[in-house]
């Protein structure tokens, strides 16, 4: 442990020693309408944290900063990739949430209604967010660009009365209509949904329904002669609801409440990202995705500093949108993904130098491992060794950040591929399947022995369901299965290699699908790689790597080789590759993670199933092209003709 820096290896020994009083001490760094009379209750398999005390999310995000004189600091600046910029203060976006949450109760919305959201990265779709947890409704945020089954079934799950949407949304330039969307994915509902409002912005007229539909105009007129103040609530009372990701086939709801999940990013946005009210802070995911719940709206809001919104594609209208917004905001601190630093990887170092990125003084990534060859680029050919690079680790259903550098309280050494250490309060550990704890770089699953704040603790609607998943997955041990296989080194350092169901076993030996995509990375010639195992008779699995190459570099056999021998040096003969496709793009979720169940599928020969979360569904015609190409070359080569 001689790595760890002497404060986050005290913090991490405190949180050991007392887990409840080291919490209790993190949730009083926030106010409370009322004290807790217990801290922790575990009921297995579900908990709660803070019994008895009283806050409200939004009203500590807003509320408590004008109060304080904070008024006039800028809370949310608006971006899109046309070019547009809103700025909105404390004050002022407090009044356009309270005009809102009036609203809300003017339609009929009440304490514990579930309200879906279905909008782009706009202030309107932050405002309703807060607007819901001003008044006590749940709010249910779907990505903007979902297809109407993934949303009318999101919206069936969570029992939404309400559906909140815009009519377009800016992609690459186009306008990409959302109101068709909403309308197919409310005729699927059941009949749940009483209204549907629409934030009108597109130049097309907007089909409405009579009886059902108001514009947003007519929606924040309901405002008039309601009650604008925020609700008292219960430290468990659900503030949102979340599904997962999308790279399973079937979503899960994750609750997060408003105490347990305020005290979480409240802290990690401290511990991890250093968040201070001095910050101009740049997320650039998406509200649909639990990222940009945490730290696009609540933790930035609850730290008091500015959080930028920004529409859009980072690398539109030119490969440099990223570095442009950057230096004209004078942004500090800037979360991102992996998938987006191998976008601006594509584009090499020249649209950065164009603009100057004095500003900036901490980059993390999060969504998958950030490989090293991409850390390398960024963190030296970019920003030239002077601004750190941090990976982290999180999942919907854990609020915030669980394993990272805590770059807040002492930054450690960073270990490319490698996220860091479990953060303070993260009780983990790495397990086999049947329960054994793993030595130092012993491979396993990442688990969690301890309920922390922030953790979900159930699913809604399906509290069997909740159990089943999270805590009986590894016999005669009550953890927290996280699904990811891991190493955790001697130094306490963990180790990601994929998903649990996603580790390739070739001829006895295990190995990850990240393990072999970073490989591939060492090629000048890759830009991004997804692998998965293909049944083999003789070894069990061999490898299916599909590959994108960067621009400039073309598909070819002496390409080909040069790539597997690029793998074989960096895995040894272990890593056996049945075959090499190269794709134009590989099939993604819009948060970023690769769908290698699709990969899967399309090797199989299989439906790949529910797409409906998937970035582009070319993507997956793509892999099925390049799989049915190479396997006619390799029946071909091996006289049977093609199959």
């Amino acid at each position: 442990m001689e790595a760890i820096n002497p404060t986050v290896r005290r913090m991490c020994r405190e949180a050991a020693e007392d887990p409840e009083g080291f919490w209790a001490r993190a949730a009083s760094e926030l106010p409370w309408f009322r004290g807790w009379d217990t801290v922790f209750d575990w009921r297995p398999p579900t908990f709660e944290w803070f019994l008895g005390a009283r806050t409200n999310l939004s009203h500590n995000c807003l509320d408590r900063h004008v109060a304080r004189g904070w008024g006039g600091h800028a809370a949310l600046v608006y971006e899109t990739e046309r070019g547009e910029q809103r700025t909105l203060t404390y004050a002022q976006l407090l009044e356009e949430v309270k005009r809102a949450a009036a609203a809300l109760r003017g339609l009929g919305v009440r304490r514990g209604d579930r309200v879906a959201v279905y909008m782009p990265t706009t202030p309107e779709a932050i405002t309703v967010m807060l607007a819901c947890s001003r008044i006590g409704a749940i709010h249910l945020v779907v990505f903007a660009g979902f297809g109407s089954g993934a949303l009318g079934e999101r919206i069936r799950l969570a029992g939404a009365k309400v559906v909140i949407a815009a009519d377009i949304t800016y992609r690459k330039g186009k306008d990409v209509p959302l109101k068709g969307i909403v309308d197919a994915a409310v005729a699927e509902s059941g009949g749940l949904v009483e209204k549907v409002v629409v934030f009108r912005r597109g130049a097309e007229p907007v089909p409405m329904t009579e009886g059902r539909d108001l514009l947003w105009e007519d929606f924040l007129a309901l405002a008039e002669g309601q009650d604008a103040g925020h609700e008292d609530m219960g430290s468990s009372d659900p503030a949102f609801i979340l599904a997962t990701s999308g790279t399973t086939a079937k979503p899960k709801l994750a609750v997060h409440t408003h105490g347990a999940y305020q005290v979480l990013v409240h802290s990690m946005g401290r511990w991890m990202f250093g968040l201070r009210p001095t910050d101009v802070w740049w997320s650039t995911s998406d509200i649909g995705w639990v990222v940009g719940h945490s730290y696009i709206v609540y933790a930035p809001l609850l730290a008091g500093c500015t959080t930028i919104a920004y529409e859009g594609a980072l690398d539109h209208p030119g490969p440099d949108t990223f570095y442009r917004i950057v230096a004209a905001n004078h942004v500090t601190g800037v979360f991102t993904s992996p998938t987006a630093v191998r976008l601006l990887l594509k584009y090499g170092t020249e649209p950065s130098r164009a603009h100057d990125l004095g500003s900036l003084e901490r980059i993390f990534c999060a969504g998958e491992v950030l490989n090293p060859p991409a850390w390398e680029w960024l963190q030296k050919e970019v920003l030239r060794d002077e601004v750190p690079v941090i990976d982290h680790m999180w999942q919907t259903e854990t609020s915030g950040p669980i394993v990272g550098n805590p770059y807040g309280i002492g930054l450690l050494p960073i270990r490319p591929g490698s996220p860091g250490i479990p953060l303070p309060g993260i009780d983990a550990a790495v397990m086999t399947p049947e329960g054994q704890v793993c030595g130092p770089g012993e491979k396993g699953i990442f688990i969690i022995r301890r309920p922390f704040p922030g953790l979900t603790a159930s699913l809604w609607g399906e509290p069997e369901r909740y159990g089943r998943d999270y805590w009986d997955k590894i016999p005669g041990h009550h953890v927290y299965f996280s699904g990811d296989a891991a190493e955790i080194d001697e130094d306490g350092y963990v180790w990601f290699s994929g998903r649990a169901d996603e580790i390739i076993k070739i001829a006895g030996h295990r190995i990850g699908t990240i393990e072999v995509e970073t490989a591939f990375l060492r090629h000048k010639a890759v830009a991004e790689a997804g692998v998965i195992g293909r049944p083999d008779p003789l070894r069990m699995e061999v490898i299916s790597a599909f590959v994108v190459l960067k621009p400039g570099h073309t598909p070819s056999p002496e390409l080909r080789d040069e790539l597997l021998e690029t793998c074989r040096r960096e895995l040894g003969p272990v890593a056996v590759i049945g075959e090499l496709n190269f794709v134009g793009m590989l099939p993604k979720t819009r948060s970023g993670k690769i769908m290698r169940r699709v990969l899967k599928a399309v090797t199989l020969d299989k439906d790949p199933g529910d797409v409906s979360t998937i970035e582009d569904e070319g993507s997956v015609d793509e892999a099925r092209h390049a799989w049915e190409e190479m396997r006619s070359q390799l029946a071909a080569s091996q006289g049977e003709g093609p199959r």
